[in-house]
């Protein structure tokens, strides 16, 4: 997914294999830009399994102009979305391997992450249902 402040910026949908970077697009939130166009924002569908390059490292803005960097001890992550029900928050997050979960705006800008799994497609009419309710759910 793209969280709502990248809906005016071009995107595409998330492969296995794409090289992407995180990127400040000017919208008021950070995103994965796709490897051949930074000026493309690549959405990507929860459950979708990124290995970065480097362990993360997160910038959490608080009282105003301070910013604290922090590096997570951790390189692989899943995409989740959260706080559905709440407009106007972001959505897209990573879920790391110790249940930490950050929000996708709060990486710094510059990290590599690659596509490793898309989440499985639904078989059935009821597993689409399911999984639409899961992905909105929160």
């Amino acid at each position: 997914m793209c969280d709502y402040s990248l809906q005016n910026v071009r995107s595409r949908p998330a492969k296995v294999g794409d090289k992407l970077t995180t990127r400040n697009f000017g919208t008021g939130t950070r995103g994965f830009a796709a490897a051949e166009d930074a000026e493309m924002a690549v959405c990507v569908l929860p459950g979708t399994e990124l290995a970065f390059s480097r362990t993360v490292t997160v910038a959490n803005a608080r009282f105003f102009a301070w910013r604290r960097i922090k590096t997570l001890d951790q390189a692989m992550a899943i995409f989740r979305q959260v706080n559905k029900k709440e407009l106007r928050r972001h959505h897209d997050a990573l879920e790391f391997s110790d249940g930490q979960i950050v929000i996708l705006t709060d990486l710094c800008e510059g990290q590599e992450a690659t596509v490793l799994q898309l989440p499985a497609q639904p078989m059935t009419a009821a597993q689409a249902e399911a999984q639409r309710r899961i992905a909105y759910a929160g």
